[in-house]
């Protein structure tokens, strides 16, 4: 078990702390709970079909409320915004919310996470919007395998010229994120990292966690960090680097030979619950303090009846102790838990 070791990277002044000291520093937004990718990590499709109760429009939380909570919680200190989903550009008009955030907050660091698929259709205008980075998922590159992994009819292709047109519109440096699960995709982490190497693109494997209850998660399917940097050792010469800014929650190495950075993020088996500053916002208005909640403080109801949005933030962080990933033990028993889809990685 890993206990709680606050770290020197939290001495920060900020207004909003939690019960362990973290400050509040990232906000994620999820704009909609939909996709058109049914990734079995995270929408298995037996679960995700016709009749899963996705949102209705009526419920979702306008773009002037995801702003008013933005504002409100960079007031408290955050200064990182992400904008996720379920799939972010399915929702219409979303470099309109990107606008209104960059004019609301024009410091803020503007980010989002998204499958891809459309991405070369939205790049240039989110770019102009004021977007700052995008992160795009990517857990295949040979054409079958990933149809397989994303269980859907959409080309590799469509993806590709997405990231093609993130670097263009300089949406920069995107990162590619490829979750890895033992006996699916591990021998496609070099043919990931060949296909970009060089491009100042940055590749990150992630541990599959355990997010959510339809995933049919299971210890002995991650792949885990040490056993990945050895595979990743045997054909590149890997040095860690400082951490970059950008490195978020991932460990970089860099490959002497090109240059390439390449991150590693172990929630299973290095837990970072101790820097974790990050709470998330659903599309209906939730707000979660932590991947792993059962449940989320209700934002909307308050919103709309013109409460202090601000103060309701502040008291719900305040009461935050969330260690999920610390605590965890292979036997821990499966517990409810909010889905991956529904507020976001």
């Amino acid at each position: 078990m890993t206990f709680y070791v606050p770290s020197p990277t939290l001495a920060m002044t900020g207004d909003a702390r939690d019960a362990l000291g973290r400050p509040l520093r990232d906000l994620r937004i999820s704009v909609t709970d939909r996709c058109n990718f049914r990734c079995s990590y995270c929408m298995p499709r037996d679960v995700f079909d016709g009749d899963w109760p996705f949102l209705p429009r009526a419920e979702m939380l306008s773009y002037e409320e995801m702003t008013e909570v933005a504002a409100a919680a960079a007031e408290l200190g955050v200064h990182k915004i992400r904008l996720t989903g379920g799939e972010p550009l399915l929702r219409r008009d979303i470099s309109t919310l990107v606008s209104m955030l960059r004019a609301r907050l024009p410091e803020v660091e503007l980010a989002m996470t998204t499958n891809g698929s459309l991405l070369s259709d939205h790049a240039e205008q989110l770019a102009s919007a004021g977007l700052d980075r995008i992160t795009i998922s990517l857990d295949a590159i040979e054409p079958a395998l990933f149809c397989k992994l994303s269980d859907s009819t959409t080309d590799l292709q469509d993806v590709l010229d997405g990231i093609e047109a993130a670097v263009e519109a300089g949406l920069t440096p995107v990162k590619l994120n490829c979750v890895v699960r033992r006996g699916l995709n591990e021998d496609q982490m070099i043919p990931i990292i060949e296909r970009f190497r060089g491009r100042g693109i940055i590749i990150r494997f992630i541990e599959f966690m355990d997010v959510g209850n339809t995933n049919a998660w299971r210890f002995d399917q991650v792949v885990s960090a040490d056993e990945m940097l050895a595979m990743l050792g045997e054909t590149y010469d890997l040095q860690p680097i400082v951490q970059p800014p950008e490195a978020g929650v991932a460990r970089i190495w860099q490959d002497v030979a090109s240059g390439q950075h390449i991150g590693i993020i172990a929630s299973i088996t290095q837990p970072f619950c101790g820097d974790c500053t990050r709470a998330r916002l659903s599309a209906d208005g939730q707000l979660f303090t932590c991947l792993f909640s059962a449940a989320g403080h209700d934002l909307k109801t308050a919103l709309r009846q013109g409460a202090d949005i601000g103060s309701l933030i502040s008291q719900i962080w305040n009461a935050r102790s969330d260690r999920f990933s610390e605590l965890r033990t292979e036997e821990t028993p499966p517990a409810p838990r909010v889905e991956m889809s529904y507020i976001g990685g």
